[in-house]
């Protein structure tokens, strides 16, 4: 059985809402998920033994929360690449983090992205717990085809 771990950063618990929902979308497709808040990740070893990372921020005043820039160094030492990746986050005004983070993990990290990052205003709003798990079963799909 695949394994993915999920970290996520947040400010008001939304983007942890969504981190839990993706983390059902992986379940419900047999796969394991794990989800850390990016507080208690502290070096690149708690990265490793997965098929898969999902990397999560709100956008807070244009940028991602500073917990997770602090992950990104840290990720980049644990040697992601061929990696499965996939990144989410809340937002309110603006969506930068979950591209920023999108892009690191693929073009940096030179991870194995799935599509796009998932933007979600809210969990529960316009069909967002459906999108949320969908990108979930998306990243276990890719997990037990590899």
């Amino acid at each position: 059985m695949g394994k993915a771990l999920i970290v996520y950063s947040t400010r008001t618990g939304e983007t942890k809402n969504i981190a839990e929902l993706i983390a059902e979308g992986i379940r419900i497709s047999g796969t394991k998920a794990t989800l850390i808040n990016v507080t208690s990740l502290k070096n690149e070893k708690d990265l490793d033994g997965y098929d898969a990372y999902v990397f999560g921020s709100a956008t807070y005043h244009g940028e991602m929360i500073q917990g997770m820039k602090k992950m990104l160094f840290i990720s980049e030492k644990a040697n992601l690449e061929g990696k499965i990746g996939g990144s989410f986050g809340a937002f309110g005004w603006s969506g930068e983090a979950p591209g920023r983070i999108f892009e690191t993990m693929k073009y940096i990290f030179k991870m194995d992205m799935v599509s796009g990052p998932l933007l979600l205003k809210s969990s529960i709003l316009g069909g967002a717990t459906v999108m949320a798990q969908d990108y979930g079963r998306e990243i276990a799909k890719k997990i037990n085809v590899s």
